[in-house]
């Protein structure tokens, strides 16, 4: 997390940039979110899906898709004047899971993409982020096709830590991914607040 500071010669403040990290299964949408929402073109790492990759990555679900991320996607997005967030998509599958620590190095929260077809893929990250205390919202991919679920019932299946916010989202749709990011913020916000507070008093 970048931290804002104040210009020494006005007095002003200078924008803050925050790093925020997109998780999640295999094929669950991350580098589509991630270049829908991003105001520059984004970094992408991906690589054609090989044959010997077909006996660890799991396709079901998503027999269409033929990249994976192999290091990471990034973008950017301004929320508000003043406010940018930097976006680290990270990649999906286990053998890649090394780089997570290195991306979630000063990260300010994570969004965690799920696909309902595919819940259990989505299990690795909320516990990764719930371990290590990282402030994190559950963003339901709700692709075309798929049974539609409350977050509610999302929550009780993933056994979420009570308040962790779940929203329903379109990870090709700009709006919709700001939308889930702004949560993200202000969820986070209130989680690093509430443990300053704590660490005070």
């Amino acid at each position: 997390m970048v931290s804002e500071h104040s210009d020494t010669t006005g007095g002003d403040t200078a924008p803050l940039a925050l790093k925020i990290l997109v998780a999640g299964g295999f094929g669950v949408g991350k580098t589509t979110m991630v270049g829908a929402v991003s105001e520059i073109k984004p970094l992408r790492t991906e690589e054609l899906l090989s044959e010997a990759g077909q006996s660890v990555d799991d396709t079901d679900g998503v027999d269409q898709k033929v990249t994976t991320t192999v290091a990471m996607d990034f973008g950017r997005i301004t929320i508000r004047s003043g406010l940018s967030l930097y976006l680290f998509g990270t990649p999906g599958q286990d053998r890649f899971w090394f780089l997570w620590d290195e991306l979630s190095q000063g990260a300010l929260g994570a969004v965690v993409l799920a696909d309902t077809r595919r819940l259990e893929d989505c299990f690795p990250a909320v516990d990764y982020f719930e371990h290590r205390h990282i402030p994190f919202v559950v963003a339901v991919n709700c692709f075309v096709g798929s049974r539609t679920y409350g977050a509610q019932d999302v929550s009780r299946a993933l056994d979420l830590d009570g308040g962790t916010p779940v929203v329903l989202c379109d990870a090709r749709d700009r709006a919709s991914g700001k939308e889930v990011l702004i949560r993200l913020v202000e969820y986070a916000g209130r989680m690093h607040t509430a443990r300053l507070l704590d660490s005070v008093s």
